[in-house]
């Protein structure tokens, strides 16, 4: 089969990034794994991380690629829950123990022994992949394979960001950065919670274009200054900027929940600029997102169906991750990338 291969760590810059083509034997399914032909893989920011090093170190070389759609091709043993033919999707939860009490108690994203896909197990940047089947998903019929790609990691981990948030109807809800994953929450937060406004933080005019095209109530740049106070900020940027702007735009009693792996090291004399009284006083508070569960996977198929939610997206052929790669770090085009396989 066709891939690429992830074989070294290194900085993408703005003509490419560290991915090679490669030839490999089709590995067959072992007790409870399915093998799936990849049809659509998204590409994500967490590919950015993993490629220049940010994330826990990959296994190299490693085919990445962790928001999959694709059709079962061949069983393992005690595979009973799928068929042959069947379409699914794999998220970046490739696996976890499922005894210790985080997987006991729904929480299988902190388990120490959480598996990523693309990152700690081969992912969908190839013609084939191995899954677990307690792992996959159906998809539903309404989703193209390249707009059910996103909806896998994007979508679920804004759906995880959104359930965090904690609010109700009627709160306002800010948004710092609109890239692949908050241009989904928008649409989730708009359908969920209708009576509450949505405040967009970007930095380029054309981010804060498409999310007023998507319903936002308001877009400006980092330093701008929404109308009223927010009961929640979901910030999915590398920066600390958006962090110490979005704890003094909170209400007392508000929250910021974090969805990024890892912040950059360089802006983080920022953080000297926090003051008690204006960013953390009156119990405000601050969440981290990591990674997520299958059932924030499963849950927000669900939703989407229901809502017809539309992700756009940007093909690629396969031979292009690095094309897409270097694309998604530097800002072109809005929505998600997909490569389609």
């Amino acid at each position: 089969m066709k891939a690429m291969a992830l074989t070294r760590l290194g900085e993408i810059d703005s003509s490419s990034a560290p991915l090679d083509p490669v030839e490999m034997d089709i590995t067959e399914p072992g007790e409870g794994e399915i093998l799936i032909r990849v049809s659509a893989c998204g590409v994500c920011h967490t590919e950015l991380d993993e490629i220049e090093g940010r994330t826990a170190p990959p296994v190299l070389p490693v085919i990445p690629g962790h928001q999959v759609v694709g059709r079962v091709v061949a069983l393992g043993k005690n595979v009973h829950r799928l068929a042959v033919g069947d379409r699914v999707g794999v998220a970046w939860i490739f696996s976890a123990c499922g005894g210790c009490q985080y997987c006991r108690n729904g929480l299988e994203n902190v388990c120490s022994q959480f598996q990523a896909t693309g990152r700690d197990v081969n992912g969908g940047y190839g013609e084939y992949m191995i899954a677990r089947e307690k792992f996959v998903y159906l998809i539903p019929e309404r989703f193209s394979d390249a707009q059910a790609a996103p909806l896998l990691c994007g979508g679920a981990i804004g759906y995880r960001s959104l359930t965090l948030a904690g609010i109700s109807d009627g709160d306002p809800l800010g948004l710092m950065g609109f890239g692949s994953s908050a241009h989904l929450v928008l649409q989730m937060s708009k359908n969920l919670y209708p009576r509450s406004p949505v405040f967009v933080f970007a930095r380029g005019e054309k981010a804060r274009r498409f999310s007023r095209e998507l319903g936002a109530d308001w877009a400006g740049d980092i330093d701008g200054h929404p109308p009223e106070g927010l009961q929640a900020i979901i910030d999915t940027t590398p920066a600390w900027k958006p962090v110490v702007r979005g704890l003094a735009a909170l209400r007392p009693a508000g929250r910021l929940v974090i969805n990024v792996i890892r912040k950059e090291e360089g802006d983080k004399r920022i953080l000297s600029s926090l003051e008690y009284q204006t960013h953390l006083w009156q119990e405000k508070e601050l969440k981290s997102v990591a990674n997520i569960c299958r059932s924030d996977v499963a849950e927000f198929l669900q939703l989407a169906d229901s809502m017809h939610l539309a992700p756009k997206v940007e093909e690629y052929p396969l031979e292009e991750a690095g094309r897409a790669v270097v694309d998604l770090k530097t800002g072109k085009a809005t929505g998600s990338k997909v490569l389609v396989i």
